[in-house]
């Protein structure tokens, strides 16, 4: 994690994008704080995240993570659901271009994509975190 102040590292990622990318950060960074409340954090390396939840391992390991979150770079989004892709199976079908890996979902720019339905399954993943909040499990 960064040692500047919160807001000051977020520009810092954001001031570091091309144009068409930084645009998408600033979209997504307004429906990421209207549906949590809260201001981006920068979690790791390029990663803005909003609010938090803890999780629990199987292996009794814990820790804390962004309840929303995204890494912008050049050409490509990746987009958190920290309860898991699986869960969003059937809107994520109508998203439009994209790819998922367990927790992420990977879009070229949000253009492409149904911003709505990206709300959709961005709020149905927060309220889920939310409700399991100290209870959510990893395997």
């Amino acid at each position: 994690m960064t040692s500047l102040p919160d807001a000051d590292a977020v520009a810092a990622v954001l001031a570091s994008l091309d144009e068409r990318t930084a645009a998408d950060a600033q979209t997504l960074i307004g429906m990421m704080q209207g549906i949590s409340g809260h201001e981006p954090r920068l979690w790791n390396v390029g990663t803005l995240g909003f609010d938090g939840y803890h999780f629990r391992y199987d292996s009794g390991r814990e820790g804390d993570g962004h309840a929303l979150g995204f890494y912008p770079r050049k050409g490509k989004i990746t987009v958190y659901l920290m309860d898991g892709t699986a869960r969003h199976a059937d809107r994520l079908a109508r998203l439009g271009p994209h790819t998922t890996s367990r927790v992420c979902i990977h879009l070229k720019r949000l253009g492409d994509i149904d911003a709505t339905v990206l709300d959709e399954v961005l709020r149905d993943s927060y309220a889920y975190l939310k409700s399991q909040d100290g209870q959510m499990h990893r395997a």
